[in-house]
């Protein structure tokens, strides 16, 4: 496969910059694959399309203040830090700026000088590892010195922290957010868990293996890099009996069905956490997700790639001309698409 074969015209004035107000007022494009029909509503109307047996699947990690803006030492000009992975004892996988002048040796320093950062080696998908070390105790230094990343075709500065992080956030640890998760408001996420037979987590820390561009024509040859996820015990039980059972499992944000798929053998779901480079085409058989709430995502993107596996690449991209047609919002603050 080409990845010229999932390109679309996105045009700069549909990527939204600010999220919906309130959340669920958003537009919701429903896609149903067997009839191959759309249907256009709002997000308030997506418990019409949810079922009294259903699961609900959503993703329950928080975006962590991962930016930090530092200086390099020795020297002065300006660095930046991306955290995407705690790796323990004062050592994080980074994303680092200007990389050409931070190689191992260097040091970044932030704030005062009450943190600094040492580039200990590169990593296989370009970053850095960076040992952090201060006076000030290095977790409570990053949570006051750091800034929420946001993605780069956003340019607007958030109106609250909390525009970025989803209702179910719990677990800090992610990068950038599941985005289909915002669209929830706690009022929203308490009818769903009504209407449907229960609602369970699952944690994927959301980081640049999810966003990193395909650089590569043929899909195959691209690297997906590794992302933290955790499957616990209480939504192995809940998804396997479903699973039994004939139920569908429906899953809030490529990211929950990532971290699903990754975890299923044999059409069972495991209990298990660890890291995860799934990368999954058209042509992928799903074991667990049954139905994808989601965001629309990039041209020739990962994530477009897994949502054109879930469906069909022709249905998906004929929607999605639809959607630029009626002038739905895109990417990570735009509005939902559901797929049943």
């Amino acid at each position: 496969m080409n990845i010229s074969d999932f390109d679309y015209h996105l045009a700069q004035d549909l990527i939204a910059q600010e999220p919906a107000r309130p959340r669920d007022s958003s537009r919701l494009l429903v896609l149903k694959r067997e009839p191959g029909e759309v249907e256009h509503r709002r997000f308030c109307d997506l418990l019409q399309y949810l079922r009294e047996d259903d699961l609900v699947v959503f993703n329950d990690t928080r975006v962590i203040r991962a930016r930090l803006r530092g200086r390099r030492v020795p020297g002065g000009g300006k660095a930046e830090v991306l955290l995407l992975a705690d790796r323990g004892a004062g050592v994080w996988e980074a994303l680092v700026s200007p990389g050409r002048r931070l190689p191992p040796g260097r040091q970044i320093a932030f704030g005062d000088g009450e943190l600094r950062a040492e580039v200990l080696e590169r990593t296989e998908a370009g970053g850095r590892l960076v040992r952090f070390t201060g006076p000030a105790e290095a977790a409570e230094a990053l949570r006051r010195l750091g800034e929420i990343p946001l993605p780069p075709y956003i340019t607007r500065p958030l109106s609250e922290e909390s525009d970025y992080q989803t209702v179910f956030a719990r677990i800090p640890g992610a990068s950038a957010a599941p985005t289909a998760g915002l669209h929830f408001t706690p009022e929203m996420a308490e009818a769903v868990r009504s209407r449907v037979a229960a609602m369970t987590p699952v944690t994927l820390h959301i980081g640049v293996g999810t966003f990193r561009p395909v650089h590569v024509e043929r899909v195959e040859d691209h690297d997906m890099y590794e992302e933290r996820y955790a499957i616990p015990a209480e939504t192995e039980r809940l998804v396997n009996q479903a699973l039994r059972e004939g139920r569908r499992v429906v899953a809030i944000g490529t990211s929950t069905v990532r971290a699903l798929e990754a975890a299923a053998q044999g059409g069972q779901l495991k209990a298990v956490s660890g890291a995860t480079d799934l990368f999954i085409l058209p042509g992928y058989q799903f074991q667990v997700a049954g139905a994808l709430l989601t965001n629309f995502h990039l041209p020739r993107s990962t994530l477009l790639l897994l949502v054109c596996a879930f469906a069909n690449r022709e249905l998906i991209l004929r929607a999605y001309g639809e959607a630029v047609e009626q002038r739905y919002r895109f990417l990570s603050f735009g509005d939902a698409m559901l797929i049943i």
